[in-house]
C-alpha cells in the first residue's frame, strides 16, 4: 500500500472514531429532560431539565441511560427512551426553512448571475456583430488600398515609359536640329557657291561677248 492511500485509510478510520465517539442525540418531542449523576432515578439531577430540541453529544452509553454533554458543558446520564437520533419536528421544520430560505437566496443569485451573464453574452454578440462590421469596412477599405497602390504602380509605370519616350522624342529632336543647322548651313554655301559663280559668269560674258562682235570695215570702204 503506497503512504497515500495509508494516510487516505487513517484519516477515515479516525473520522470514523470521531464520528462514533461525539455522536449527537436530541431531547425528544415535548419534554424536559433531567441530566443525573447516575445512570438511574436514584441518582440525583445535576442540571435542570432539557427542553425538546437540546441537542447532546453522547459519551457512553447504558443499558437504559446514556451519557451526555450539554450545551453547558455538564456530563450526566439521561433516560435513553427519551432521546432521538434526529432533531424534533419543530427544529427539523426551522432547519427546512432556513436551507429553503437559503436555497431561494441561491436561487434569486443565479437568476441575478443569470440575467448578468446573458447581458454580458448579449453585449459581447452586439460587440461581435459591430466587429464583424469592422471588419468588413476594413477588408473593403484594405481592397481600395491595394486598387489605389495597383493603379499608382501603372501611373507610375506609365511614367516611366511615357518619360523614356520623351528622352527620346528629346533625342530625335536634338538630331534633327542637328541635321537642320547642317542643312542650313550647306543651303548657305550653295547660295554663296551660286552667287560667285554667277559674278564669274558675268564677268567672263563681259569679256567674252566684245570679243564676238563683228569688226566695222569703214575703214576698208573709205
Amino acid at each position: 500500500m503506497t503512504p497515500f492511500r495509508l494516510l487516505i485509510a487513517l484519516l477515515l478510520i479516525v473520522s470514523g472514531i470521531e464520528a462514533a465517539q461525539a455522536r449527537t442525540v436530541w431531547v425528544d418531542d415535548k419534554l424536559y429532560l433531567p441530566v443525573r449523576s447516575g445512570a438511574g432515578t436514584q441518582y440525583r439531577i445535576i442540571e435542570n431539565a432539557l427542553p425538546s430540541g437540546t441537542a447532546l453529544q453522547v459519551l457512553d452509553t447504558g443499558e437504559n441511560y446514556t451519557k451526555v454533554r450539554t450545551p453547558k458543558g455538564t456530563e450526566g446520564w439521561v433516560a435513553s427512551q427519551y432521546l432521538s437520533d434526529q432533531p424534533i419536528a419543530a427544529d427539523r421544520l426551522k432547519r427546512v426553512s432556513s436551507e429553503l430560505e437559503d436555497t431561494k437566496k441561491a436561487l434569486d443569485e443565479a437568476r441575478s448571475q443569470l440575467a448578468k451573464v446573458t447581458d454580458e453574452r448579449d453585449q459581447l454578440q452586439s460587440s461581435e456583430s459591430s466587429l464583424s462590421d469592422r471588419t468588413a469596412d476594413l477588408q473593403q477599405e484594405l481592397r481600395h488600398i491595394k486598387d489605389v497602390a495597383s493603379n499608382s504602380l501603372n501611373l507610375e509605370r506609365r511614367n516611366q515609359e511615357l518619360s523614356q519616350e520623351n528622352q527620346k522624342l528629346k533625342n530625335d529632336l536634338e538630331v534633327l536640329t542637328a541635321e537642320k543647322e547642317r542643312l542650313e548651313a550647306s543651303k548657305e554655301s550653295d547660295f554663296m557657291l551660286l552667287g560667285a559663280g554667277l559674278v564669274f559668269g558675268g564677268v567672263l560674258l563681259a569679256l567674252v561677248i566684245p570679243m564676238l562682235k563683228p569688226t566695222r570695215k569703214a575703214d576698208n570702204w573709205a
